[in-house]
């Protein structure tokens, strides 16, 4: 299939506008309407609904964009991989959800880069669900995810364990003494679903069915700055901002009727890869 429709296809399904694509991508929005027309045709299937105020992913074409992605990154990584000038350094393709990169993954590269300086590194920020579909396709060697992933061929072993906390900024005082769950939706609430499944689920459970936040982003740290200004409650991992308690401008609101679950975090790879299992898990598991 054709690189230039999938990328197309991608970019058409963020802008969602075909003259601003066409911008974009440097073609003449003629050459966007084409490519849509000749992918559609090669997959069978309607991928997008157009009329003249809108254009929205059909449920084909949501299905069809992550495969789209994988693909693009499947052929990069494959390009990048062959055109490389050095064949005997091995690359270790770390991949990891934002919050856990960002509260625990530097040291354990710092490690791989100091005990082994003949490893090139490559990092992926991604969704849990997507990083373990790119370690099935062999974009990257090991995932470290919110989900457990049981499948034959690969070894999942816990990570950690982390509290999740009701956090805002220090002089945000009404709460500081504790809230209740029925005081949750007078908040405002700054959203980011930075763990799927259970957190996430307890989260949205929390507040009332197809509530509308007043602030969502889906990176947790990004979510940290607001929270500085001034603008809101969230709930975050304690590691994320534990320097943030620590110098007091952020404080923990004690809940007074519900505790929150524990956010546990694992690491997947194939278990035919002996060199990840060798070099890598130990100092993982250090």
């Amino acid at each position: 299939m054709d690189s230039q429709l999938l990328k197309t296809f991608i970019q058409l399904s963020s802008t969602k506008n075909f003259t601003q694509t066409a911008k974009l991508l440097f073609v003449a929005q003629s050459t966007v309407t084409n490519r849509i027309n000749e992918l559609e045709k090669a997959v069978g299937k309607q991928l997008f609904l157009r009329t003249k105020k809108m254009v929205a992913l059909t449920l084909e074409g949501e299905l069809f964009l992550s495969y789209a992605k994988r693909l693009v990154d499947l052929e990069e990584t494959a390009i990048q991989q062959i055109n490389s000038s050095d064949f005997t350094r091995r690359l270790v393709r770390f991949g990891a959800t934002n919050s856990i990169y960002e509260s625990c993954l530097f040291p354990i590269i710092r490690s791989v880069q100091a005990n082994d300086l003949n490893i090139l590194i490559k990092v992926v920020i991604n969704h849990s669900f997507d990083l373990l579909a790119f370690l099935q396709d062999s974009l990257i060697d090991i995932a470290f995810t919110y989900i457990p992933y049981n499948k034959e061929g690969y070894v999942c072993i816990p990570f950690k364990e982390d509290e999740l906390l009701l956090v805002t900024v220090k002089n945000n005082t009404e709460f500081a003494s504790g809230i209740y769950q029925d005081d949750l939706p007078s908040l405002d609430y700054l959203f980011c679903n930075f763990a799927l499944q259970k957190v996430g689920q307890f989260i949205r459970e929390l507040f009332p069915p197809h509530y509308q936040f007043a602030f969502e982003i889906d990176n947790s740290s990004k979510l940290i700055p607001y929270l500085l200004d001034g603008l809101g409650y969230s709930f975050l991992p304690r590691s994320l901002i534990s320097s943030y308690l620590e110098d007091g401008s952020l404080i923990s609101i004690p809940l007074r009727d519900f505790e929150t679950p524990t956010i546990k975090s694992y690491y997947t790879y194939k278990n035919e890869d002996d060199f990840v299992l060798q070099h890598i898990i130990p100092l993982v598991a250090s």
